[in-house]
């Protein structure tokens, strides 16, 4: 019982963050539909991110390939944040703030689109995998938080959670992310 009134505490944080999370229905919308032209037009999706962002990316992606809620022939779509040999010698070799620019170098297409999530929108290495994306012609899209960082000026859309708490950012970013993949199946 000694928890409970942070317990209280916590939910009432997390409810006050989903209350204003429909200011963002338009944009997360909008952001569906450009995934599923995407991949309707041969395209895929690819994903990075760091810590809480990195399993969110896997998570997002494997609902993606794998199945959301629909069974359905699998779809593109791959986290740069899951080959540990790629991430170690990358990041041994150019530098951990490479370690997602490289993949997009190697993996991206003007026909994809890359999603980095940054709670601050300022981390340097999903900056400069959105900065390589930007170059080939991909489209690029933001999940962040706070003022939306560095991503503001460099993404498509940058889809800002209004709150400055990391697990609020993140527990909403995965309500986005399967948002997005519901709208993906949705066609």
């Amino acid at each position: 019982m000694k928890y409970v009134n942070y317990l209280r505490g916590e939910y009432t944080a997390h409810m006050s963050m989903f209350e204003a999370l429909p200011s963002l229905f338009p944009q997360i919308s909008t952001v569906g539909e450009l995934l599923q032209n995407c991949i309707k037009n041969g395209g895929k999706i690819l994903l990075c991110g760091n810590g809480g962002s990195a399993a969110d990316s896997q998570h997002i992606a494997a609902e993606i390939v794998g199945r959301f809620k629909k069974e359905r022939k699998g779809m593109p779509a791959i986290a740069l944040t899951t080959d540990t040999s790629i991430l170690t010698s990358v990041g041994n070799d150019y530098g951990y703030d490479y370690i997602f620019a490289r993949q997009v170098e190697a993996l991206c297409t003007p026909k994809d689109v890359l999603i980095g999530l940054t709670t601050s929108g300022n981390s340097a290495n999903v900056v400069r995998a959105i900065e390589a994306a930007n170059a080939m012609g991909a489209t690029t899209i933001g999940l962040t938080g706070g003022t939306g960082g560095k991503l503001n000026a460099l993404c498509k859309h940058n889809i800002i959670v209004p709150n400055d708490v990391t697990a609020r950012i993140q527990e909403a970013h995965i309500f986005i992310g399967h948002s997005l993949c519901e709208i993906i199946e949705s066609d």
